[in-house]
């Protein structure tokens, strides 16, 4: 009897605790994808035509990417963060920037930007969810549109004030956090 009341006890954490690694395995499978998919357009794009281009790329290609993911899925799939070049895509919701803070701190800390990654089950107003977040980390390449605005061509710098006029995602260092791929399902 005791036994039984255990087993039934545990069977739903169980069930729960397999849920969430099965959630997490698919989450970092489609941050992957995601990743794979924008650093596949944007080398072509730099390779063919240069920074300029990119910057189109980014602002109308990614976002239908990530939107036709989402569908695909069932999850709602986004970048964000902290200091976001499109606020209407990219502007983090209250969860998702204590999770970006925490990567800045453990990026100061010495782990590196690309290993960094956060789940958890969430209670919502809408119910619970299951969230997750893999940096997006700062590589050389994106240098070109997101680093120091000195360093931009003037092309760059004169397609990035006409298409993004309040932009803040500039001023990057190779290495650190640029932004996040962000994850949801709820359930």
């Amino acid at each position: 009897m005791v036994l039984a009341l255990l087993c039934a006890a545990w069977a739903p954490a169980a069930v729960a605790q397999t849920g969430q690694k099965g959630l997490l395995d698919e989450s970092r499978a489609v941050a992957n994808q995601l990743m794979t998919q924008i650093r596949g357009e944007l080398t072509r794009e730099l390779e063919r035509t240069g920074p300029v281009r990119a910057i189109i790329v980014c602002k109308y290609s990614v976002p239908e990417i990530t939107s036709n993911l989402s569908r695909q899925t069932g999850m709602r799939i986004t970048r964000v963060s902290l200091r976001p070049r499109n606020r209407a895509l990219g502007e983090p919701d209250i969860w998702e920037q204590r999770v970006l803070l925490d990567f800045e701190n453990r990026v100061a800390k010495g782990e590196k930007a690309e290993a960094l990654e956060y789940s958890e089950v969430v209670d919502e107003p809408a119910g619970r969810a299951f969230r997750y977040m893999k940096a997006l980390p700062t590589s050389q390449p994106c240098l070109l549109c997101h680093g120091p605005g000195s360093q931009h061509s003037e092309g760059v710098k004169a397609l990035l004030a006409t298409e993004y006029p309040h932009d803040k995602a500039v001023e990057y260092g190779i290495g650190q956090v640029r932004g996040a791929v962000s994850i949801k399902k709820s359930f």
